[in-house]
């Protein structure tokens, strides 16, 4: 039986995801604005350089760092300009995070079609955020018919590369039997997967305790196996 509290779990998971936008563990933005010994100063230095040049791996950095306020003051119209530049020349990771900023309305009106827009392009590229994103705008219907078939599939190419957060959402989706058959066993693994990430423990643990009660011993020991098998894809 599906419990009220874990399904009230994923509404708030939704929701602080709303409200937080992007973290470094959903995007490249540690790959990209974040170095133990780096001065951000020179970081930002040499990637204008090199995006003045027309490098989009470059531009996308830039951009990163106008967002985020690295070595330069924050100033969102200047990301968006740098990510656009990226984006056209198809760079998968610029394309993701120009959707970010429609989606949140950073520096350009909100717009949830443009966005979704953005999210798509940089999903079918295998942009493990692009897809993420497209799993969470379907799921809400966000600039979308809201579709947990479509929510499901896109979740489940982004918990494949290994993201948590679409893990932790895959393995509720499998638990209430939305946009998937409900199966117990891949509610446990994907849970059970999420929980190795910090930021999420307690509800990823959380979750697989609650869908572990559910099942018989030889489901849960088949659960547990697939997680020592599973690798990302």
């Amino acid at each position: 039986m599906v419990t009220i509290k874990l399904i009230a779990s994923l509404s708030l998971f939704l929701l602080i995801l709303s409200m937080s936008g992007t973290t470094k563990a959903d995007t490249i933005e540690d790959a990209i604005t974040t170095n133990d010994n780096e001065e951000y100063t020179e970081a930002f230095e040499w990637w204008h350089s090199l995006a003045e040049q027309g490098y989009a791996d470059a531009q996308c950095n830039l951009a990163n760092m106008y967002e985020n306020g690295k070595g330069v003051p924050q100033d969102y119209a200047e990301a968006l300009k740098w990510y656009r530049l990226a984006a056209d020349q198809g760079y998968a990771d610029a394309q993701a995070l120009l959707g970010e900023m429609y989606y949140r309305g950073k520096g350009v009106v909100q717009d949830y079609a443009e966005a979704v827009k953005w999210y798509r392009l940089a999903a079918e590229k295998g942009s493990v955020f692009g897809q993420f994103a497209l799993g969470i705008v379907y799921y809400r219907g966000n600039g979308v018919v809201q579709d947990y078939a479509e929510a499901g599939k896109w979740n489940r190419l982004a918990a494949d590369q290994g993201l948590p957060k679409a893990q932790y959402i895959l393995g509720m989706m499998y638990y209430i039997g939305e946009g998937v058959l409900q199966d117990y066993v891949m509610a446990h693994l994907w849970f059970n997967l999420a929980s190795m990430d910090l930021e999420i423990r307690t509800e990823a643990v959380e979750g697989r305790d609650i869908v572990a009660a559910e099942m018989t011993p030889a489901q849960i020991a088949e659960a547990q196996r697939l997680a020592r098998e599973w690798k990302p894809k």
